[in-house]
């Protein structure tokens, strides 16, 4: 038993530390860094895209079959996420995005990447539940699965305004909750079934919603037609790095 808690642990802080691949952004100079922020911010909505479609709507209807349960999870999401970032306009100020005030969707991304990291941990500690061998397969898939995540999550800060040093640092707050995730999952074991069947098509929805009405609308912004083709190919590259994992699972 002992065992299942150190390797669950031991790995859900591994995967909380990729969210820090941030810092080898430190080395480049911000003007050379601000030229590549849209592609990043291209990537990452590509990388939700594939992310709800291609794994977590997937795995929803894998659980209980494809029914009106799994579409009324992911509208709830996309209906929560819709409230939230309302609620952040009325408490944020009306002023242009800048360090000082990031813009509203950077924080709704954090949102949505640490209730996905919480379902990492959750799925994580599950899997050590059942066996050593299949919690460290699961945590590998996780792994690999969330370096192109991080990658665009990190992007997604910058462009919204955040300092490099504060991105890095809420980025990996919002990655710890995959250690709260697995304690949960630990604690309750299998009774933690249930909760999964509703979070994922739950988390879903949010990245749908970051995705369609906070990140494209972003990238719309651009009008020449090189730097949409370079947007679209990082766009499409983020739904491909995804759609690449379902071989490592």
């Amino acid at each position: 038993m002992m065992d299942i808690w150190l390797y669950s642990l031991a790995s859900v802080v591994i995967v909380s530390l990729i969210s820090l691949i941030g810092v080898f952004t430190f080395g480049i100079k911000t003007e050379n860094l601000k030229r590549t922020l849209l592609y990043l911010v291209s990537f990452s909505a590509g990388a939700l895209f594939g992310d709800a479609f291609i794994h977590l709507i997937p795995e929803a209807v894998e659980e209980t079959g494809f029914g009106l349960n799994v579409s009324l999870y992911v509208l709830f999401g996309i209906v929560s996420f819709f409230i939230t970032e309302k609620f952040l306009y009325w408490r944020h100020c009306h002023i242009p995005t800048s360090e000082e005030h990031p813009h509203t969707f950077a924080y709704m991304n954090l949102f949505g990447d640490a209730i996905h990291n919480f379902i990492d941990g959750l799925i994580i500690g599950g899997s050590y539940i059942v066996s050593l061998p299949l919690g460290i397969a699961t945590t590998l898939t996780v792994v690999f699965h969330e370096i192109p995540q991080e990658i665009g999550d990190f992007g997604v800060l910058i462009y919204g305004g955040f300092k490099k040093s504060k991105a890095l640092i809420f980025n990996f707050l919002s990655a710890v909750t995959a250690i709260l995730g697995a304690l949960v999952s630990l604690g309750l074991g299998f009774y933690i079934e249930g909760f999964t069947v509703f979070l994922i098509p739950f988390a879903a929805g949010g990245f749908i919603y970051i995705a369609g009405s906070d990140l494209i609308p972003e990238l719309q912004k651009e009008e020449k037609t090189s730097k949409s083709a370079l947007q679209l190919t990082a766009f499409i590259l983020g739904i491909l790095c995804l759609l690449s994992l379902i071989f490592l699972e």
